[in-house]
């Protein structure tokens, strides 16, 4: 069962169609996972397409068509498809981040030492970082605090820091009040996506001077 879901504010901002390309990602893959949160992007869905049917509509500036543009993807045919959460299915990684790892060549782990390992998502957003990271089994993360934002959502797996515990499908907000150490459980690897939109900032000053080369 998740417990831990997406704030009101992401979800309104998913819906209207304004979040960038990394943060989409970790929203509709939670989605995929999460019904409780679907229902909920649907009546907002629902309250949107209201108002937008009781407006004028106008033709589209260049800003506002790079803002679409980063809710939609093209597929190798040339066929536009929008970035859509697809129900949870039987594989370890949901849609729409499974079609990001593929293209990328299917998962490809970097080791970062201690058994940790990442593979970076890639994407066409500047803004943000994608990332999968597979923590061993009972092991910890580095105490740190963030320069920006971070989303967290566990795939498989299970971590806990000092606000709570996270099962497969839970997602935690991280901001620069929030100095934490998450631990992996102990019954296996946890497996994990994270979005960031600036650096970790590692309390340990040899992970921060090897933070350059894990890219972390």
């Amino acid at each position: 069962m998740i417990r831990h879901h997406l704030d009101d504010d992401i979800l309104l901002r998913y819906a209207a169609g304004s979040l960038e390309e990394g943060w989409s990602i970790g929203v509709a893959t939670h989605l995929a996972l999460c019904p409780e949160c679907r229902g909920r992007l649907q009546t907002y869905e629902a309250l949107g397409g209201h108002f937008l049917e009781s407006e004028m509509v106008e033709d589209l500036n260049d800003g506002e068509w790079q803002e679409m543009r980063r809710r939609i993807s093209i597929d190798e045919t040339g066929t536009v498809v929008q970035l859509k959460p697809k129900r949870q299915g039987d594989g370890l990684i949901p849609q729409p981040l499974q079609g990001y790892v593929e293209r990328a060549g299917g998962l490809k782990w970097r080791r970062l030492g201690g058994g940790a390992a990442q593979m970076i998502v890639p994407t066409d957003d500047l803004t943000t970082t994608v990332r999968l990271l597979r923590i061993p089994a009972g092991k910890p993360v580095p105490e740190h605090s963030h320069g920006g934002t971070e989303l967290t959502l566990v795939l498989d797996g299970s971590f806990s820091d000092e606000l709570s515990s996270f099962k497969r499908g839970d997602v935690e907000m991280a901001d620069a009040e929030i100095l934490h150490t998450p631990r992996a459980g102990p019954e296996k690897d946890c497996i994990c996506l994270a979005i960031t939109d600036a650096p970790l900032k590692f309390t340990s000053r040899l992970v921060r001077w090897l933070q350059p080369w894990l890219k972390i």
